[in-house]
């Protein structure tokens, strides 16, 4: 299964970016985080491995995540005109995934995020969800883009949210 979703963020790009790879923001905005820990390296580093747990409703999600492509590897002074890459591969029981994050100017105080996602089930269970519920998926990720956009336009926390 494949799907791109994208957001428009009233922010610089160079400010997206580093907003997107600081680890302390990702509670702020990643809805359902119960944790994000390096298992070697450093956060957001190319090669690097990190264990990330999730919770979406009573279900609870551990998986490995690893850090494929950042580019530039330096989030300050980035070239005007230049994409912005963050590539990251995610392995779950009964499931693998890869995400590619592109950002891009779309003008002086305005950028563009663009997801690319795919997703490859193994084990009938998993096969079954990616049959039955391919749109869940892309919810999911326009979701995390909202919460995302909210945070860095606004400074909302997913977390002091009340439902």
């Amino acid at each position: 299964m494949k799907y791109t979703a994208s957001i428009e963020i009233a922010l610089p790009r160079e400010r997206v970016a580093q907003l997107l790879a600081d680890p302390a923001h990702l509670p702020k905005w990643l809805r359902g985080l119960v944790s994000h820990e390096p298992l070697n390296g450093k956060h957001g580093q190319l090669g690097t491995k990190s264990r990330v747990v999730m919770q979406m409703g009573k279900q609870k999600f551990e998986g490995i995540e690893t850090i494929t492509r950042r580019e530039p590897a330096d989030l300050h002074e980035i070239p005007k005109g230049s994409v912005v890459h963050f590539d990251r591969e995610i392995v779950v029981e009964g499931m693998w995934s890869v995400g590619r994050e592109r950002l891009t100017e779309a003008g002086p105080e305005t950028t563009l995020w663009e997801s690319e996602n795919e997703y490859r089930f193994s084990g009938v269970m998993m096969r079954l969800v990616g049959l039955l519920m391919p749109g869940a998926f892309r919810k999911q990720s326009l979701q995390h883009m909202q919460d995302f956009k909210a945070f860095a336009e606004q400074g909302k926390d997913v977390r002091e949210e009340t439902d």
